[in-house]
């Protein structure tokens, strides 16, 4: 086995885990998840079927990802952040063929306690403050905090706020370079 899963965990038949990948106390994975290598899932984390993970992603203590997100590679999910599917849940009504996709782009970071509403993107390297509540596409290299999130700044890849003023910047810590814009952060190659 590539994986190591704690005996509490379980793993569903069909499950595809990556090599490295470390599945700790009362996680259970469906059937049809598709998980990269180098990934930890803490305590109490749920993986539905429709569900791709990357390499080397980290989701904390009681993360549910439902059917319908992908995480791509180096996402972090804090504890007890949440996943939404629909829009318009109720109990009595079936809405299985109404799920909408969420995806969270290469490098991004959700805090604990945020909530992401399906059918939304978190950008490359955005950061989610915690408690968020994501209702809309947040850019790449965004930070955002509150209910509903809203974009206070710019972070960099390595997780230390850029200025906030617009031109080409260099991050102080590890000396990446932008481009702010009033509504976009590129990364200058």
């Amino acid at each position: 086995m590539a994986y190591q899963a704690h005996s509490t965990a379980i793993v569903d038949d069909g499950a595809e885990i990556g090599e490295g990948t470390r599945i700790w106390h009362w996680v259970h994975i469906s059937g049809g998840a598709r998980i990269g290598e180098r990934c930890s899932f803490g305590q109490n984390v749920y993986i539905g079927n429709d569900v791709t993970i990357g390499n080397n992603v980290k989701v904390q203590n009681n993360v549910s990802i439902y059917d319908a997100v992908t995480l791509e590679d180096d996402v972090f999910c804090g504890p007890s952040m949440v996943f939404t599917n629909v829009n318009n849940p109720r109990s009595h009504v079936s809405r299985k063929d109404e799920y909408r996709r969420t995806v969270v782009r290469r490098g991004a970071s959700i805090g604990a306690n945020a909530t992401v509403v399906c059918g939304h993107e978190v950008g490359e390297f955005a950061f989610v403050g915690a408690g968020a509540v994501v209702t809309r596409d947040i850019p790449a290299y965004a930070l955002v905090v509150g209910s509903p999130a809203k974009r206070i700044g710019w972070i960099c890849q390595c997780g230390e706020r850029l200025p906030d003023t617009t031109g080409a910047h260099t991050c102080e810590h590890c000396g990446a370079q932008y481009q702010l814009e009033p509504d976009t952060c590129r990364r200058a190659v």
